[in-house]
């Protein structure tokens, strides 16, 4: 065991072994050249049955070897320009190698006392978005998992904040007050389901939540909050937060986010802006303006794992007044007395929901350093222009319904042959569609259900995908759509022709 540990005394052995790391990303890197193997879950899991982890294995390369079998070999490349599937982008390599040095050292940023220069390192990109966004002096944040604890934060903050002005009461110290049923959120029909998730979990219950209709770009329908938010008030339930999205998962939909802030204004709720996708807009040199309202926020969730290009996880939640952060803060003697706070002692914990937390930002620390923010937000942007030729490909296809010209860099549509108007078919044909790229691997793209139909999804967030490979993917979609037509079509005939077989010999 201590032979393994990384200190001063073993460097010689770590070298070796990132050697070793590293060849083998390199020749997996070159010799997969689709984004998938195909391969089943159940056929996966038999090569887990003889695994046993009460035995190790003799050396670091057997071990290696078995990691190439059980995860390289059928891992999800997100890198490959096929690759068109979730909110999942190819990253910076410097931010690899940033990984790399907060693993290595191990730095835990809940305390200073436990990380030093990371504390600095992370409060400093807090600053720097804040200022993105336009928060003001009084905002603060804090790197988070990802865009669901940051919405969890969000509306954690907003009950709070909300039953202290109308009950008067600290949820901190004496829980729930008995009026907080009353207690609605409102956010809009195609918002990320993690605002329901918040409400459960916060013991308000889906019930609490207030689902908004969109306009036919599917953005939250400000005429319609208005009356929902008018409706709340005259049935004396209490708005506590209104929650804009910036980017929304399936259609990259921006909600009118000024529009918004002024209605959530209006009626005293909490504004929430979930810029989980869209956050990354921020530092694009020609589309910083989509977000235009954002800082007029109480408080945004921004994923740079998504369109900063960084490894997951890479978040953060940020807070117009950094006062309510303090519903987190609990001061345990061993870790943070309060002694420490108020001798100036930044310790990260203070804020964060999370105690132990691993060096995330560090990874978007050196992208910032090396590759710059500027480029990084033209890789988005170069995304969302392939989008909008990806819209103009498909929808000059007339066997391709679109659903909306992309705001960001999704895409929705549907394989629709005009000579097929049975909805239930064309349904089980998308279906079968996306099954089928899965299962050959030879590209991943994602799906949704729009009025209880099926519907395929592009999304774009990888910059050496090109337009050619789209053209591709389309051919591969209308090729198995057809296959699956065809085959059901045979099969209708065939039930057919022995339907009347059966009914000459009757």
């Amino acid at each position: 065991m201590v032979s393994s540990l990384f200190n001063d005394k073993n460097l010689a052995l770590f070298q070796m072994g990132i050697k070793k790391v590293v060849e083998l990303l390199s020749t997996n890197m070159k010799d997969n050249q689709q984004p998938f193997s195909g391969i089943l879950p159940h056929e996966l899991a038999v090569s887990f049955q003889g695994v046993d982890l009460d035995k190790p294995l003799d050396n670091l390369d057997d071990a290696l070897t078995e990691i190439s079998d059980l995860y390289l070999k059928d891992a999800v490349y997100f890198h490959q320009p096929k690759y068109l599937a979730h909110l999942n982008c190819p990253i910076t390599y410097q931010a690899i190698l940033a990984d790399l040095l907060a693993t290595s050292i191990n730095t835990a940023v809940e305390t200073w006392d436990q990380s030093g220069g990371a504390t600095f390192i992370e409060q400093s990109l807090i600053d720097w978005t804040v200022a993105k966004i336009g928060l003001g002096d009084a905002a603060d944040g804090v790197f988070t998992s990802g865009g669901t604890q940051s919405n969890l934060m969000a509306m954690l903050l907003a009950r709070d904040y909300q039953c202290q002005q109308y009950f008067g009461s600290s949820n901190k110290q004496q829980g729930l007050a008995k009026d907080f049923h009353r207690l609605k959120i409102f956010t809009s029909q195609v918002s990320h389901f993690s605002i329901q998730k918040a409400a459960a979990i916060l013991g308000l219950g889906y019930d609490a939540v207030v689902s908004v209709p969109c306009d036919p770009y599917f953005r939250m329908d400000a005429v319609k909050l208005a009356q929902a938010l008018e409706y709340c008030h005259q049935a004396g339930d209490i708005p506590m937060a209104v929650v804009a999205t910036a980017g929304t998962t399936d259609f990259g939909s921006i909600d009118p986010l000024g529009c918004i802030a002024g209605l959530a204004k209006q009626y005293g709720a909490w504004f929430h802006v979930d810029a989980a996708y869209g956050g990354g807009l921020l530092i694009t040199p020609h589309y910083h303006h989509k977000l235009a309202g954002i800082e007029q926020a109480d408080s945004v969730t921004i994923d740079y794992h998504k369109s900063f290009f960084q490894p997951v996880s890479c978040s953060a939640f940020f807070v117009k007044q950094k006062k309510h952060l303090s519903v987190v803060t609990y001061h345990a003697e061993y870790l943070n007395p309060l002694s420490q706070q108020q001798a100036g002692v930044p310790d990260l914990c203070n804020k964060s929901i999370q105690t132990t937390r691993r060096f995330d930002a560090l990874k978007l620390w050196l992208s910032l350093r090396t590759v710059g923010a500027n480029s990084l937000g033209l890789a988005l942007e170069q995304v969302m222009h392939l989008a909008q030729q990806a819209y103009s490909l498909l929808s000059s296809d007339s066997e391709i319904e679109v659903v909306h010209f992309p705001q960001l860099s999704t895409l929705v549509f549907r394989y629709l042959p005009k000579n097929n108007p049975n909805l239930k078919l064309v349904d089980e044909t998308n279906r079968f569609i996306r099954t089928q790229l899965s299962r050959q691997g030879q590209a991943l793209i994602a799906a949704t259900k729009i009025e209880g139909h099926q519907y395929l999804k592009f999304t774009f967030l990888n910059c050496t995908t090109q337009i050619k490979d789209v053209q591709q993917v389309l051919m591969l979609i209308k090729q198995y759509g057809e296959q699956f037509l065809n085959q059901a079509l045979s099969s209708q005939l065939q039930g057919s022709a022995i339907a009347a077989l059966e009914i000459e010999h009757a």
